[in-house]
């Protein structure tokens, strides 16, 4: 029987050391996964960064590679991320073919889904959002018939809500979990 395989996000906390990032992408490439995004970057304290990493992989398989992560010498802490603890983001610039008649309707679209517009051309617009990955996979669709000339996307970072809260998704409003 084959085992189901759905997407997981981890974030590892990691000492800031040269070949640790190499160490931990390895046991995933020799358990053959698939990263499918991978984004690391300094936390609050210069000697320690975070890994976070987007694979496909049965609830099992992840398991033991968490546990496999704590075994390497560098790997402070794994936290495998919940769409409904953590907050997902992701950086994406997007040139966008921009004729002048057209420009006014690209801008108003970038609004409505909080882009800023970073650069201007002649011919196209560069715009900039940082959001959930599903609602920046809209964006470029609804840009998409614009004409996109290029994308660049920074990968997935995620972040434990703030401790003790969590949003009640009935009342649309915060309340403290005891």
């Amino acid at each position: 029987m084959a085992r189901e395989h759905s997407h997981h996000t981890l974030s590892v906390l990691v000492e800031n050391q040269p070949g640790v990032l190499t160490r931990v992408a390895s046991l995933f490439a020799r358990r053959s996964f698939n990263i499918e995004s991978l984004a690391v970057g300094p936390t609050e304290r210069s000697d320690r960064s975070c890994i976070t990493i987007r694979v496909d992989a049965s609830e099992v398989s992840i398991d033991q590679v968490m546990k496999q992560l704590y075994k390497l010498v560098n790997v402070l802490k794994v936290n495998q991320m919940t769409t409904e603890d953590s907050i997902e983001r992701e950086l994406l610039l997007v040139k966008v073919t921009a004729n002048p008649d057209k420009r006014g309707e690209l801008i108003h679209l970038a609004e409505v889904f909080g882009a800023r517009v970073s650069d201007v051309g002649a011919q196209a617009l560069v715009f900039e959002i940082v959001e959930h990955p599903d609602k920046l996979e809209s964006f470029e669709e609804l840009l998409r018939p614009y004409g996109i000339k290029e994308t660049i996307r920074t990968g997935r970072i995620a972040m434990r809500r703030a401790h003790g809260e969590r949003r009640d998704r009935d009342a649309g409003r915060m309340r403290v979990l005891a």
